[in-house]
């Protein structure tokens, strides 16, 4: 439907709205006529900055408004489109109740009249008047009390024009709505758009597309708003047209595309080869607690080979909670330091750093390094010392949060970076600490099992290590989900484990996202335990907002056995090892994710004694219900991961904003996982394949120019 004409009067900014014909996908989507500025604003918070970002803003589903008959031919059970005029409409409260009603009444060509209601719809009154021509959408039925006719909520559009096939006729686009800007608006300017767009080669590689049998982008982008006639709904419904999956499949292409070839930039650039001395053999030997599980053995291995190449490694290590990645972290970290090199690990939170600094400084110390803890609370006196012996190389392993990258902080021979719950930082904080040295090795560790797919998008340019076996003589937790009414035997029984000698975690409820209310819930629960419940036992407390002096305080009670039972925050989620402690009790667990759960759990069975986690639940939804049945039925990590992406979806899998997972357009992490794989594949075949430069040029060009700017392909590495 295209519209050549030229809008022959200025924006209110002077800006001349161009001929539609002339737009190319990267045209600043103000340019498109019918887009002033109020509205391009308003677009341009969904991220859609121009013509080609409006044509991948698809349809969420799609009605078949093919079917259009007279309200005449209409029988009732049938779902149909319906135009007609409006002939009486009217907005009333029910007899049963005080909820508005709105009717509508129309008529066709065929003199038959069809009622339309919506309860509730009561604003719909400013929506239509008498005379209109609307399209209605939707099941028709029989009123039995007027044996007439009616539709029941349909969708419905008010029709400028009554002969546009853009609206009805067809299998119709549905969008959702920008802000005041609706669908019926949406399909028009996309299909002005599609009509305009004069686009450049494909930059999708045709040797992919003819292999595939994928369509071309300027017909697959036609096809996924505006379907032919004959395409099958289901598969419309199932996102799997040829249209639809070419959208899918390039969105996963480009970024595995963007991710394969910084591994390779980052394989090509000069490394350290470290070199595994009979030294560092020595003093591992000397460190290691207990004897290593294969997988461990195996990890290490891994992380040794890579070392010792003569390029940076970039190596992702995932293990369960408990399964040792501190140990091998310490490990690879002998293996630098016996090179000479000094070892950076960086934590995201203080506790967790504070964890790791005892841990390093246990197993280190007594080999003869000097290990040094720096994290932004500590005093400025304290933090010159240690910047001090970093610069000089005194130091050989520096243990903090952020503030290890900060400007005034250098080293003098930086050679590896491990990095511990890396989807907790940001990008450029990363990068930040990459930069203190000369192409360092980097060591990525997470205790929050993700599944392959978050892995493939997420930590795409690394390359993966997984411990898959515990240390011998866990005792597996026992879980159980008590309702609160339960409260008072649950604290039962946390006092007669604690009488055995053990002792207990009080998880409070995560309150939003707001810490200084999980704080307040936090003092609250610690008044009401050590003042009603436990008044002759030493209850502790731990939150966020304390003073790193008292956070210290507080864990070293708790790990030296003075405090008994700790009323915490989820501060304790990572990091914090107490092998004393047998009882995890999480109030209100219904308020957190899987994988938080789970990672709460994985802070007790760290000894030889039973241990228990009790999700203290009130009333459960049934998504809720299902993640307290999964931690009551499993332990395995990776199970649970699977099952929280599923019920939570990609974007709050990592509960943060600032993980760097992508916000794919088209692609669906979990429905289009197949289309994924096959897209990592082909990437990563087409890195290698150097057939076609002209093919590779265009590729690369257009992820720089286009994805980059929505998907962050940037040198992280």
């Amino acid at each position: 439907m295209g519209d050549g004409a030229t809008d022959s009067g200025a924006t209110g900014s002077g800006r001349r709205v161009l001929q539609s014909k002339l737009l190319d996908p990267s045209t600043d989507i103000t340019y498109l006529k019918g887009v002033g500025p109020s509205r391009a604003k308003l677009f341009q918070t969904k991220n859609i900055l121009t013509v080609e970002d409006l044509l991948y803003y698809l349809p969420f589903r799609y009605e078949d408004r093919s079917n259009v008959k007279t309200i005449a031919e209409l029988a009732p059970g049938e779902t149909a489109t319906v135009l007609g005029t409006v002939a009486a409409l009217q907005s009333f409260s029910s007899r049963s109740s005080r909820m508005r009603m709105f009717e509508l009444r129309i008529r066709d060509a065929s003199n038959a009249v069809l009622l339309a209601k919506w309860f509730r719809g009561g604003y719909l009154k400013d929506v239509f008047a008498r005379g209109q021509t609307v399209a209605l959408y939707g099941k028709i039925e029989m009123n039995r009390y007027e044996g007439q006719l009616e539709i029941l909520h349909p969708e419905y559009e008010v029709l400028d024009d009554p002969d546009d096939t853009l609206h009805v006729g067809r299998i119709t686009p549905i969008y959702r709505a920008l802000g005041k800007t609706g669908t019926k608006h949406l399909r028009t300017l996309v299909h002005r758009a599609l009509d305009a767009a004069e686009w450049e080669a494909d930059p999708l590689p045709e040797s992919i597309r003819r292999a595939l049998g994928l369509p071309g982008r300027a017909q697959a982008l036609q096809e996924a708003h505006f379907p032919p006639a004959e395409t099958e709904y289901r598969l419309l419904d199932a996102r799997r047209t040829p249209a639809q999956y070419r959208l899918i499949f390039e969105e996963f292409f480009y970024l595995e595309y963007g991710l394969a070839l910084k591994k390779r930039k980052i394989r090509a650039a000069p490394g350290i080869a470290f070199e595994l001395k009979d030294s560092a053999r020595e003093k591992i030997k000397k460190i290691l607690p207990f004897k290593p599980t294969k997988a461990q053995k195996r990890v290490l291995r891994e992380i040794a080979d890579d070392m010792a190449e003569p390029s940076p490694m970039n190596r992702l290590l995932q293990g369960d909670v408990g399964s040792g990645k501190t140990i091998v972290a310490v490990q690879a970290a002998i293996i630098a330091v016996e090179n000479g090199k000094q070892v950076a690990v960086m934590a995201p939170t203080e506790i967790l750093a504070q964890q790791h600094y005892y841990n390093f400084k246990k197993l280190l110390e007594p080999i003869g390094y000097h290990v040094v803890p720096l994290t932004g609370s500590r005093r400025k006196a304290e933090k010159t010392k240690i910047k001090r012996l970093l610069s000089e190389g005194v130091a050989q392993v520096a243990v903090g949060t952020h503030a290890l990258i900060s400007e005034d902080v250098d080293y003098a021979n930086l050679g590896l970076i491990v990095i511990d719950e890396q989807h907790r930082f940001g990008v450029m904080q990363r990068l930040g600490l990459l930069r203190k040295g000369v192409h360092p090795d980097v060591l990525v560790m997470t205790a929050t099992p993700i599944p392959r797919t978050l892995s493939m998008t997420l930590y795409g340019e690394l390359d993966v290590s997984i411990i898959d076996e515990l240390p011998p003589g866990r005792t597996p937790v026992i879980t159980r989900r008590r309702d609160t009414d339960a409260a008072e035997r649950v604290y039962s029984f946390v006092a007669s484990e604690v009488a055995k000698g053990r002792q207990a975690y009080v998880v409070c409820p995560l309150v939003e996202e707001s810490e200084t209310r999980q704080t307040k819930a936090a003092q609250e629960t610690f008044e009401h335990l050590s003042q009603n419940v436990f008044p002759n036992l030493n209850v502790g407390l731990l939150h966020g907002r304390m003073k790193p002096q008292e956070k210290e305080e507080a864990m070293e009670a708790f790990q030296c056995g003075e405090t008994q039972v700790l009323v915490s925050t989820t501060v304790v989620e990572v990091g914090v090892d107490v092998p004393n402690a047998t009882v995890m009790l999480i109030e209100h667990a219904e308020s957190f994710g899987l994988s938080q759960l789970h990672q709460l759990r994985g802070r007790v069975g760290r000894g030889a004694e039973q241990s228990y986690c009790i999700l203290l639940t009130e009333k459960l939804s049934e998504t809720a219900a299902e993640r307290m049945r999964t931690m009551e039925r499993t332990e395995d990590g990776f199970e649970i991961a699977e099952t929280d992406l599923r019920l939570r979806g990609p974007g709050e899998f990592f509960g943060t904003k600032q993980s760097g997972l992508p916000e794919f357009r088209v692609a669906n992490l979990l429905r289009d996982r197949e289309a994924l794989e096959l897209a990592r594949s082909e990437a990563q075949g087409f890195v290698e394949n150097r057939d076609n430069p002209e093919e590779t040029k265009r590729l690369v060009r257009y992820i720089r120019e286009k994805w980059q700017r929505r998907y962050g392909l940037v040198q992280v590495g």
